[in-house]
């Protein structure tokens, strides 16, 4: 049987190991699996374009597990009372092709992304740092906040949105956070004023310069988590020119970054060279830090396999039938044969299992 890991029961999931300490161990998952990287079979996502949006498929795997993502990026779809980004994630044994797990992959996305960020963070901020500007309030904001909040130290958190019912819902939901100072800003300067990290996460696919030289100081680390297309970036291409680049898979990134305004041989390191001590990170106290972050298979394959220890740990889930286990595995016709029983058996009650 395969385990479905709805939205409700991530939730839940996610609720009973509490946010931050969920970022904190899955941070952990991925630095493990960053640590591998030779081990994986990689490829840039396999991306469908169109007017409003795009369509991905995010494969990854080892000799062990097989992993993939749907996910999509619309901006237009809060308009439409739908999530800019949903997505949903298949774990499956690489010796058989048994899907072990189905799972929502929404919610989960921005805990990863945010858990990677916060990583890479811990890598190539200044030591110390305390003070983080946020530019985009929407729906990856209370995530990142948290994470760097418990991963790395920030306890004061600038926080700046073109929608100023953004920003007031971050604060509403951040408002328990006793020891997270939560200022609004007037503008982007304003926030950046004085903070040692900037995280960019806007949802707009245009090409956008959110960031211009004047506005960065020595030291800072930019953490762009917004630009993750063709045709959409968030940094001026100066403030690349001008800071050390770090990236996940520099294959994509390339392509999808806001490094896509640069020549295809402008220098840039992989997150987990620096995590394994292959290349450096930060070099001084007034280095300026970029990681362009777009996101890869990699950090969804390691939150699927995260989720579904947790989950496997607590009973949480349901077991479903997703292909057929018993039985002559040879005579696939015959299953479709006592139809109307298996719908009376399902009128009668549901076939589905609940685990707890």
């Amino acid at each position: 049987m395969t385990r479905l890991i709805d939205l409700p029961t991530l939730a839940r999931l996610v609720e009973d190991i509490g946010p931050a300490r969920f970022m904190a161990e899955l941070a952990d998952q991925i630095r493990e699996d960053f640590l591998r990287w030779p081990a994986f079979e990689k490829s840039a996502r396999t991306a469908s374009h169109s007017a409003g949006g795009v369509i991905e498929l995010m494969p990854v795997a080892d000799d062990t597990l097989y992993s993939f993502k749907y996910v999509n990026g619309h901006p237009g779809n809060p308009a439409q009372g739908l999530p800019t980004v949903m997505a949903f994630g298949v774990l499956a044994e690489v010796a058989t092709g048994y899907p072990l797990l189905l799972s929502e992959l929404t919610l989960t996305t921005a805990l990863r992304t945010a858990a990677t960020s916060a990583l890479a963070a811990q890598a190539l901020a200044r030591p110390g740092s305390r003070r983080m500007a946020l530019i985009g309030n929407g729906a990856q904001g209370e995530f990142q906040a948290l994470a760097f909040h418990a991963l790395r130290g920030i306890d004061e958190l600038r926080v700046f949105d073109t929608d100023p019912a953004a920003t007031a819902k971050l604060q509403r939901n951040l408002a328990g956070e006793r020891d997270l100072h939560v200022v609004p800003a007037a503008s982007v300067a304003d926030a950046m004023r004085g903070a040692d990290i900037v995280t960019t996460a806007t949802a707009d696919k245009t090409r956008a310069a959110i960031i211009t030289p004047g506005l960065v100081a020595p030291g800072m680390h930019i953490n762009a988590v917004g630009g993750d297309c063709p045709g959409k970036t968030e940094l001026h291409p100066d403030v690349l020119r001008g800071a050390s680049v770090f990236v996940e898979y520099a294959p994509q990134t390339r392509v999808e970054g806001d490094i896509q305004q640069l020549p295809a041989d402008h220098p840039v390191t992989e997150l987990w060279q620096v995590l394994a001590g292959q290349a450096p990170g930060r070099r001084s106290e007034r280095e300026v830090t970029v990681f362009d972050s777009v996101g890869f298979a990699l950090e969804d394959f390691a939150a699927l396999r995260y989720v579904h220890a947790r989950a496997q740990e607590r009973g949480l889930g349901t077991e479903v039938e997703l292909v057929p286990t018993d039985g002559d595995p040879k005579d696939l016709f015959g299953r479709t044969r006592g139809a109307s029983s298996t719908v009376a058996s399902a009128a009668a009650g549901p076939r589905l299992q609940r685990v707890a």
